[in-house]
């Protein structure tokens, strides 16, 4: 992939894997649970996006996890990751149809094969906003994730999403990771 997507060219394709791990509260089980996923996730490369002087190169991306032998997976999403090279700005914007929005942003050399990205609720740049239920439910407080890109061309994600729930006095962090391989 040419140097313009910086770390994001290595992302592009279509990949899968069924090594994924979702840690969170199950409201059916009334307690945390850590339950194995199987994810589908593509990234398709678009560019430039021209804002003034500012050039972004992206990917347009969608993901989709099942658990078991769900027909339907239990959570979807899609967005863009934005690359700009001139900064070293990357930024994932996405939606959840559970009713949230992120755009979760951080640095990294062009060549960085590990980054991470960030957003907390009512930040000016990188923030989160979420419907009426869940404000009043599981607010998001914020959301990390740390991209690792591995030498056998596969790659990692490690996530965290605070949330301030009703069933919790203090924050708690749901957690998923996953390492997929190229498929296409």
């Amino acid at each position: 992939m040419a140097d313009e997507w910086g770390p994001l060219g290595l992302l592009v394709g279509e990949w899968q894997e069924e090594g994924g791990l979702d840690t969170a509260f199950s409201h059916s089980q009334g307690k945390v649970v850590a339950t194995p996923y199987l994810e589908k996730l593509t990234f398709k490369p678009f560019g430039p996006v021209d804002n003034g002087s500012q050039a972004l190169y992206g990917l347009d991306y969608k993901s989709a996890m099942w658990r078991g032998d769900e027909e339907n997976p239990f959570h979807t999403e899609v967005g863009y990751w934005l690359w700009d090279g001139a900064t070293g700005e990357i930024m994932r914007g996405f939606v959840v149809p559970r009713g949230i929005t992120v755009l979760a942003g951080g640095t990294a050399d062009a060549d960085a094969r590990s980054f991470t990205l960030n957003a907390k609720a009512g930040d000016p740049q990188y923030s989160i906003g979420e419907n009426k239920y869940l404000a009043q439910n599981a607010s998001t407080l914020s959301y990390t994730v740390t991209i690792d890109i591995n030498d056998d061309g596969s790659w990692s994600y490690h996530e965290t999403t605070m949330l301030q729930m009703k069933e919790f006095d203090e924050p708690f962090a749901h957690t998923d990771h996953n390492t997929l391989r190229k498929v296409g």
